[in-house]
């Protein structure tokens, strides 16, 4: 497809997330909300749909779908009710699904991700609302057969649906990540799209650019990873423009994604909301939820993603990259704050978490839970650096790995031990800058020819005969003032 054609349409994009709660027991019973189980040994006759059994509210879900709300700056429904969602699969046991369908606990909430040219950008929410997972059915097992494991059933899910406000492949994809990440800080889901604890359903038209109408929209489902979910919207989005640049008509229907082939495939004609006969859940009381008891809530949430962001780009100055990189990753960025705790050069404090302290990581295979040495120790290492105790090379190269070995001891003792502390004595440090100028004639005379790039050789040649403990800073300035007087 030409950009001439592709430029002609506006794409519209909605996303429905739905992210399993960490919850210990499922939604409405006493059974475990564990992964990895055996199958169907995770249930119960509640969970199972058993006449006469009767579902009761597990009060986590309410708590971590009111912490999201409050994530997303959303408003919180007072008085809340369930509701009825029937429709039959046959991993679903109770023949329906347990949801809000007039009373969100969340509406009106906001995600800001990134857009297609790295400005911020505001993703409405329109609803976020609680219900419960169905089953799982299993097709690649048994040639004949489809498998059906009931653990999942009745695991407490949100589904967070956003408007129709994504524009692009490239913007679902960030706003799915901020998804993600955005779970994992709070606490209230792994974010495991590859185990479906994170699951995602795209809602894909395509209007004219001049177009006050939307086109018509096909929602596509089955899609394990983020990288899949913007392959799916991506092809989507040319199947649509080319077939109305044919003339043809778009059905509205729901499709999987082949992850293989990178195609779309029919899978049904899309439901109406009346297809699903929703009516009040008889068996569960609505719930009301005061001020209180949210304010509560909202003291025990923990720093979010985009406010550090915003500390770290704002207050300590450092660079969008160097912010992104930290907040990545939640404990990474519980790590930082813990070191910016007994520092305040955030720069170098982040230098060493995203140099030195991740490759270390990486190249062992751990986690940041796992690093050996403590936070408050990275930033004794830094304070030395600052009073020219050591220099950054010595403290990478020498002094990092002896701690990684012995993390109780202190820099600082392991630097005397070593004989690290660096030389700052003028009269030392000008004894080595005559030494390296007696065993180089030629270049220091190609420098007093107008070479002055030669002073990064000469500051090499120092540091080696100095063993690295010359003070750089002091060396540099006394070694150019030396070079100069030749």
């Amino acid at each position: 497809m030409t950009d001439d054609i592709r430029s002609k349409y506006q794409v519209v994009v909605g996303l429905e997330v739905h992210a399993q709660l960490l919850t210990n027991s499922k939604a409405y019973s006493s059974d475990k909300n564990e992964y990895g189980a055996p199958p169907n040994t995770n249930v119960s006759v509640i969970s199972l749909g058993h006449p006469g059994t009767l579902p009761k509210m597990n009060k986590k879900t309410i708590e971590y779908a009111v912490r999201l709300g409050l994530a997303c700056d959303a408003n919180i429904t007072e008085t809340q009710r369930f509701d009825r969602k029937n429709y039959f699969y046959p991993d679903l046991p109770k023949g329906y699904q347990i949801t809000q369908d007039k009373t969100p606990i969340c509406t009106r909430g906001k995600i800001y991700i990134k857009d297609d040219e790295g400005k911020e950008k505001a993703i409405r929410i329109a609803r976020i609302h609680m219900e419960e997972d169905a089953g799982k059915s299993i097709h690649d097992i048994d040639l004949y057969d489809t498998l059906v494991d009931l653990n999942r059933a009745g695991i407490p899910l949100v589904e967070i649906v956003s408007e129709p406000d994504i524009r692009s492949s490239k913007e679902a994809y960030n706003y799915l990540t901020e998804i993600r990440k955005l779970v994992r800080y709070l606490g209230i889901c792994d974010g495991n799209m590859e185990e479906g604890s994170l699951r995602c359903d795209a809602n894909v038209s395509v209007m004219l650019k001049d177009s006050n109408e939307y086109g018509k929209r096909v929602e596509i489902k089955n899609m394990n990873s983020i990288r899949n979910v913007q392959r799916a919207i991506e092809y989507e989005i040319n199947r649509h423009i080319e077939l109305i640049e044919k003339g043809e008509e778009i059905a509205q229907e729901t499709r999987s994604f082949d992850a293989v082939n990178g195609i779309t495939i029919s899978m049904r004609t899309k439901e109406a909301a009346n297809d699903y006969r929703y009516f009040p859940e008889p068996d569960l009381l609505p719930i009301v939820i005061d001020e209180k008891q949210i304010e509560a809530i909202r003291e025990e949430m923990p720093a979010l993603p985009r406010e550090l962001y915003l500390k770290y780009t704002n207050k300590f100055k450092l660079s969008d990259y160097d912010a992104n990189n930290i907040i990545e990753n939640k404990d990474i960025a519980l790590f930082y704050e813990e070191i910016i705790l007994h520092t305040q050069n955030y720069k170098a404090a982040a230098n060493w978490l995203m140099g030195d302290i991740k490759s270390y990581l990486n190249q062992n295979g751990l986690e940041i839970d796992e690093f050996p040495i403590a936070p408050k120790t990275i930033a004794s290492l830094i304070k030395m650096i600052e009073e020219g105790k050591v220099s950054t090379t010595i403290a990478s190269q020498k002094i990092f790995p002896e701690l990684l070995k012995t993390p109780e001891k202190e820099p600082m003792t392991i630097a005397e031990e070593l004989n690290l502390i660096q030389e700052s004595d003028d009269t030392l440090i000008v004894s080595y800058i005559e030494q390296v100028i007696k065993e180089n004639p030629k270049e220091v005379e190609r420098y007093k020819n107008g070479e002055k790039k030669l002073t990064g050789f000469f500051m090499g040649q120092l540091m080696r005969v100095s063993k690295g403990k010359a003070d750089p800073k002091k060396a540099n300035q006394l070694m150019r003032e030396y070079l100069d007087k030749q």
